[in-house]
């Protein structure tokens, strides 16, 4: 099976990094100290109440879900903001280029590395989301639905990063537009859904398809009923809006962020490749 040769070398150089196990220590961290304060907290008012409320335990896989959530959009692009840009900086993209490894090779091993990491972040924090099975209410499945909410932003993001990140030179400059275009996709969507309800035009909805934050919180809709109301979203849009998503939010906002993905993957590509006109410079 023949290994993407950037892919393999970003790996090696990350295992062997500090930067890696403190990402994973930081974040787990994290993560376990919200869940753990969370469970005293609820304990401290079952035993100040003698009440036990078994729905409030799913405050906890909802909080650890949300931290996670927002580490993959500001982790991600950090990541790969700086992956082409940096060879730039360092000049080592035009030897890159000379070898047998085409633009495509260059970019998608980017993103395989970037995302490895991401993946294994998420995986490790499976541990502190399993608190929840304590207590039942979450399954197996729903933690699945989650993970394929959680890999789709980060694909997303990465993509976003890796497009930036080829475009212009500077890691700084990448860095900080990857920022804003995923400010824009998760909250500039949510304002013009917004917008599209105040007007009655189901024009301005149809971005929202672009949110990464819909399939995660359609992914928690439908594993914790109305804890999220994916419906507000759906009152925003026209009635021909919600005839095309007929309830399937989760799966038509990930394949739209998949084509998304991978117009920005070969934006990428076409600024990497040397081949090609340049008309702008940046």
């Amino acid at each position: 099976m023949k290994v993407n040769p950037i892919y393999w070398q970003e790996t090696r150089v990350s295992s062997r990094s500090f930067r890696l196990p403190l990402i994973i220590f930081l974040c787990n961290t994290i993560l376990a100290l919200a869940a753990l304060l969370n469970m005293y907290s609820m304990v401290t008012q079952a035993k100040a109440t003698a009440e036990i409320q078994y729905s409030s335990f799913l405050n906890l896989y909802v909080l650890v879900a949300c931290i996670e959530f927002v580490m993959i959009l500001v982790i991600v692009p950090a990541l790969t903001s700086g992956s082409i840009s940096g060879e730039r900086e360092r000049q080592t993209l035009n030897l890159l280029l000379t070898t047998r490894m085409t633009p495509a090779d260059i970019v998608i091993g980017k993103l395989m590395a970037s995302l490895s990491t991401m993946i294994l972040l998420i995986v490790s924090s499976f541990p502190v989301l399993a608190l929840v099975f304590i207590y039942g209410g979450v399954t197996v499945k729903d933690i699945v639905l989650l993970l394929i909410a959680f890999v789709s932003t980060a694909v997303l993001s990465g993509s976003v990063g890796i497009c930036c990140s080829s475009v212009f030179k500077k890691s700084t400059i990448a860095t900080v537009v990857s920022y804003c275009v995923m400010v824009a996709l998760v909250l500039g969507t949510m304002a013009l859904g917004k917008a599209s309800g105040a007007s009655g035009s189901s024009f301005l909805a149809w971005p929202l398809l672009m949110n990464p934050a819909v399939p995660f919180s359609a992914a928690m809709e439908e594993q914790l009923g109305n804890v999220w109301r994916i419906t507000v979203l759906e009152s925003w849009a026209g009635s021909s809006f919600r005839r095309f998503t007929a309830g399937d939010w989760l799966w038509i906002s990930l394949m739209a962020q998949l084509l998304f993905a991978v117009f920005c993957l070969h934006m990428a590509i076409r600024r990497v490749n040397p081949r090609r006109k340049r008309r702008w410079r940046y």
